[in-house]
């Protein structure tokens, strides 16, 4: 999700929920303890030289049980890391504790924030010696014609 549609939704809340990719909602009494730009340069296994930006927020849940991050405030958080962003709008990433740090994509359904599990991905398959992906075809369905090879044929 890009910085502006978080905006956007989090202009119509009241209050901030995220949840896990597994359901499980992370406490609601959560602190947004950084609100950053994330540039990560590097190469790739082919050798192409990349950058990727994300506005990345850290999530982090103390004994304060009361504690309550409400919309405004997490907008006026957001507002004054803008500054970081160049007026970018950037894909967010979230970082939140469980046995490790984790990394998330974000989402929305109409009510809650939803932490979408990333994957890794090799960025030059061409340069690794992956193979592409293969078409499966069902040999039942591929239509025959009197160019193609019959038993008996002679044509193999």
């Amino acid at each position: 999700m890009k910085l502006s549609t978080f905006k956007k939704h989090l202009s119509n809340l009241n209050s901030v929920n995220f949840v896990l990719p597994n359901g499980t909602f992370v406490p609601k009494h959560f602190h947004i303890t950084e609100a950053g730009l994330i540039t990560k340069n590097f190469i790739d296994c082919g050798g192409t030289v990349r950058t990727e930006k994300v506005v990345n927020f850290q999530l982090w849940v103390a004994e304060d049980v009361n504690h309550k991050l409400e919309a405004k405030k997490l907008e006026g958080i957001i507002a004054l890391s803008e500054k970081l962003f160049n007026d970018e709008d950037l894909e967010i990433e979230v970082e939140y504790q469980s046995d490790t740090i984790g990394k998330y994509g974000l989402d929305f359904n109409d009510q809650n924030f939803l932490l979408t599990a990333k994957q890794t991905n090799c960025l030059a398959k061409d340069n690794c010696g992956i193979p592409p992906t293969k078409i499966k075809l069902q040999l039942a369905t591929i239509e025959t014609s009197k160019s193609s090879c019959t038993p008996g044929g002679g044509c193999c």
